[in-house]
C-alpha cells in the first residue's frame, strides 16, 4: 500500500502556522529588544550601583506597570487590526498624524544613540574604530531589511540576539556572585524607594516607539482579530517578562560586583563595561562588547521598523516604498552619528521628553477605543478589569509626562 506523505508538514496551512508562531515570538522579542538598548544597560547599571539591593523593588514595580500598559496596547491594536496612528485618527481626526510624526522623530534621534551603541560594542569587543563600527552595523541592519523575507529575518534575528544577550549577562551574574537572598528581601521590603528610578525604568521600557513595536509587528504578520486574543495576550506579557528577566540578570551582575567592594566611578563614561570587566577581566569586557552590540543592533531594527510603520500611514506612496524608507531612516541615523561622533545631547533630551508626553497621549487613545469604541474592534467586549489597570497605569504616565517637561526646560535653559 502506498504511504501517504506527511501532509501536515508539507501543507501551506502547516507552513503558515509555523510562520505565525515565529511572527509571535518575533513580536515579543522585537518589543523586548527594542527596550533593551544602550540606555537600558546604562540605566540599570547606574541605578544598581547607587541603590544596591533596594533597586530590586523599582524593577518589580516597573514590570507590573509595563505589563498593564502592554496588555492594553497589544490587545486593542491586535484585535482591531489597526495601528496606533490609525486608531488615533478614528478617535480624533489628525491625532494619529501628530502621533506618527512625534514617534518617528523620537525614534530617529534615539536611533542615532543606538548606532553609537553598536559602535561602542564593536570597539569593546574587537577594538574596531567607532566610526567604522557604526557604519558596519548600519549596513548589517540595512541588509536585514533588504532581505527577500525581511519580516521573517527580523523575527528570527531579534530572538537569537535576545537569547544571546540574556545568556552572556547570566554568565557574568553567576561569576560576580550577587547576594540573591538580600535582593529577594528588598524586592518586597525595600530599605528605600526611589520614584525617579521607577519612572525612568517605565519610560525606558514602554516609552515612545517601544510601546508599539511588538503590536505593530503583529499586524504585519496577520496575527489579529478576536480569535487571536489568547496569543496576543500571552505575547504582550511574555515580551515584558523577557525585558524583566534581562533587567534582573543585569541587576544581579552589577550587584554582585558592587557588593564585592567595587566602586563605580561617578564620572565613568562606560559604567556597564567597567562592571563586566571587574567581574570577569578582559573576557568580561569582550562579553560586554557582544551584549552591547546585540542590544544596540536590535534597538536599531526596532526603532527603524516601528518609526517607519508610523510614517507609512501618512500616504499610500510611503507605504508602497516602506522597505526603502526604512533603509533611508537607518542611513540618516548613521550619517548623523558619523558627522557628530555621538548622539546630539540636546536632541536626546528633547526626544526623551517627547517620549514622556507621547506615552499618556497614545495610551489614552488605546483606552478610549477599549472603553467606548467597540465598533473599531468588531464588537469585541473588552474586559472591565483590564481597562481599570490600564487607567491606573495611564495616571502614572501623566506623572511621567509632566516630569518629561523638565527635559524640555533643561534643553532651552
Amino acid at each position: 500500500m502506498k504511504r501517504l506523505p506527511n501532509t501536515q508538514a508539507a501543507s501551506p496551512e502547516g507552513a503558515k502556522g509555523r510562520d505565525r508562531r515565529v511572527a509571535l515570538f518575533g513580536a515579543m522579542f522585537l518589543m523586548a529588544t527594542s527596550a533593551i538598548g544602550p540606555g537600558f544597560i546604562t540605566q540599570t547599571t547606574t541605578f544598581t550601583a547607587r541603590l544596591g539591593a533596594a533597586f530590586a523593588f523599582a524593577i518589580l514595580a516597573s514590570i507590573l506597570v509595563d505589563i498593564a500598559v502592554q496588555l492594553n496596547v497589544w490587545r486593542v491594536i491586535g484585535i482591531s487590526g489597526m495601528r496606533a496612528q490609525t486608531l488615533g485618527n478614528r478617535v480624533l481626526p489628525g491625532a494619529g498624524y501628530l502621533l506618527a510624526v512625534l514617534v518617528a522623530f523620537g525614534g530617529l534621534v534615539f536611533n542615532v544613540g543606538n548606532i553609537g551603541g553598536t559602535a561602542l560594542g564593536l570597539n569593546a569587543l574587537a577594538g574596531v574604530d567607532v566610526k567604522i563600527g557604526g557604519a558596519l552595523s548600519a549596513l548589517i541592519a540595512i541588509a536585514i531589511f533588504l532581505s527577500r523575507r525581511a519580516g521573517v529575518a527580523i523575527d528570527r534575528i531579534v530572538v537569537v540576539l535576545g537569547v544571546v544577550m540574556v545568556a552572556l549577562t547570566l554568565y557574568v551574574a553567576i561569576v560576580s556572585g550577587p547576594p540573591v537572598g538580600e535582593a529577594l528581601r528588598q524586592t518586597v521590603l525595600p530599605d528605600s524607594v526611589d520614584f525617579l528610578a521607577i519612572t525612568t525604568l517605565i519610560g525606558g521600557t514602554v516609552g515612545g516607539y517601544i510601546t508599539y513595536a511588538g503590536a505593530h509587528r503583529l499586524i504585519d504578520a496577520g496575527v489579529t482579530g478576536p480569535e487571536n486574543t489568547r496569543q496576543i495576550t500571552r505575547g504582550s506579557v511574555t515580551g515584558i517578562l523577557v525585558t524583566g528577566v534581562m533587567r534582573v540578570i543585569l541587576f544581579l551582575a552589577v550587584l554582585g560586583v558592587v557588593a564585592g567592594g567595587f566602586h563605580l566611578a561617578a564620572d565613568s563614561t562606560n559604567p556597564a563595561g567597567d562592571i563586566f570587566q571587574a567581574a570577569a577581566g578582559q573576557l568580561g569586557l569582550r562579553l560586554f562588547g557582544i551584549v552591547l552590540w546585540a542590544a544596540a543592533i536590535t534597538s536599531v531594527i526596532g526603532a527603524s521598523y516601528t518609526s517607519v510603520s508610523f510614517l507609512a500611514s501618512l500616504s499610500p506612496w510611503l507605504d508602497r516604498y516602506r522597505s526603502w524608507i526604512t533603509v533611508g531612516f537607518i542611513l540618516v541615523s548613521a550619517a548623523i552619528f558619523e558627522l557628530l561622533g555621538k548622539a546630539p545631547a540636546n536632541l536626546l533630551i528633547l526626544a526623551g521628553a517627547l517620549n514622556g508626553l507621547i506615552l499618556p497621549v497614545g495610551l489614552a487613545v488605546i483606552l478610549w477605543v477599549a472603553a467606548r469604541r467597540r465598533d473599531l474592534m468588531g464588537g469585541y467586549r473588552y474586559p472591565v478589569w483590564l481597562i481599570g489597570i490600564g487607567v491606573l497605569a495611564w495616571a502614572l504616565t501623566i506623572y511621567l509626562g509632566w516630569n518629561s517637561l523638565s527635559g524640555i526646560t533643561a534643553l532651552w535653559s
